[in-house]
């Protein structure tokens, strides 16, 4: 990571602090030449075509996908990558969309926070589609449809996928292993998964 002015540390320690208070497992600083943002992983999106595909504007094709988000990072100097870690059933059930919600919940708060702070540019993306996570009660979402303003501004946030992020790297650069405890001895209900988000911070 990136020497900083210990004012600039005392504020990436307070949005570190927001974070885990917030929900997060795990959060971590990093720095934005860590980050890759790879076309192959955003064309996964495409081919096979995810079933959220085109459903809202965080989502492909309305994202500038792996280019857009390397313009994201020039004049930027860290991140925060924030992790949910939870047992692997709970994304096969109901409370799969609460955790989904809960993360992009804190990568908001987290990027709403640091604006107030003054890194005006600050931008958080997290995990899975907010049109089936916010608005999986509503048929269209309203951006898509042209039919008013996005229902959950303050807590919907883009799509990692969608840019291409390699959430891997996130997790090696951070110091985090990307594989959870899996003994052979756990049952599947007790063997454990994660989400991650991440915030770039300027």
């Amino acid at each position: 990571m990136k020497s900083s002015s210990p004012d600039k540390i005392s504020y990436l320690d307070q949005l570190l602090q927001l974070a885990t208070l917030s929900g997060a497992s795990r959060a971590g600083i990093i720095s934005v030449d860590d980050i890759s943002a790879e076309d192959n992983l955003a064309n996964l999106c495409i081919e096979p075509q995810c079933k959220d595909y085109g459903l809202s504007p965080s989502c492909p094709p309305h994202v500038s996908g792996p280019a857009g988000f390397r313009k994201f990072l020039k004049n930027k100097k860290h991140a925060i990558v924030i992790r949910i870690d939870l047992f692997s059933s709970i994304l096969f059930s109901d409370q799969h969309r609460e955790v989904m919600q809960l993360l992009h919940e804190i990568v908001a708060g987290v990027e709403i926070a640091a604006v107030d702070m003054g890194f005006k540019d600050s931008k958080a993306f997290a995990g899975g589609s907010c049109k089936k996570i916010f608005c999986y009660e509503h048929t269209v979402c309203r951006v898509i449809s042209n039919n008013g303003k996005c229902r959950n501004p303050q807590s919907a946030r883009p799509s990692m996928s969608g840019y291409g992020i390699n959430v891997s790297k996130l997790m090696a650069a951070v110091g985090w292993s990307s594989k959870m405890n899996m003994q052979k001895d756990k049952t599947d209900d007790e063997s454990m998964s994660w989400v991650a988000g991440l915030i770039l911070i300027g």
